[in-house]
């Protein structure tokens, strides 16, 4: 078991990446209660073409679990601040229960500079929003984007 960078832009680990994506994000539509749930419109192009940083837990050779990130800088009253945005966390419903999202979490946490972490989860989704907890998130924001499924926003730092 080990966790390393996926380099998203090879077609054969974005489509494993987009499987996993699928597996996971149909179990959290079924969990908030809706047919149509945008990260599963997601395509492997998307996936392929993105810029963001994409690391995998592999366990025996299957990418078991995946964390998606992007680092921003902003400045204000030249002090640059790095925000670490969690864009996406999935696991494979095979290896649910696993702790394997905390891992992916903790290496991070760990492994990249930030001042503050931030991420989005739908409302209902109460697992994620307690494993987030768990990490020393804190829900800073409720709102409704367009699509219409309420989410919550968690930051630390």
């Amino acid at each position: 078991m080990m966790i390393q960078q996926l380099n998203n832009s090879v077609s054969k680990v974005s489509q494993q990446i987009y499987q996993v994506f699928q597996s996971s994000y149909k179990i959290e539509a079924d969990l908030v209660g809706v047919e149509s749930f945008p990260p599963l419109s997601r395509t492997v192009e998307n996936i392929q073409a993105s810029t963001t940083q994409f690391y995998g837990f592999i366990v025996e050779g299957e990418l078991a679990g995946v964390i998606e990130i992007s680092l921003n800088e902003e400045s204000a009253d030249n002090i640059a601040k790095t925000t670490l945005e969690i864009d996406s966390l999935t696991v494979s419903p095979l290896y649910f229960k696993q702790g394997i999202a905390s891992r992916l979490i903790e290496f991070v946490l760990q492994n990249k500079p930030f001042e503050y972490a931030i991420v989005e989860t739908a409302a209902l989704n109460q697992p994620a929003v307690r494993l987030y907890e768990k990490h020393g998130f804190r829900v800073f924001k409720q709102f409704t984007p367009p699509h219409g499924i309420k989410k919550v926003a968690l930051q630390r730092g």
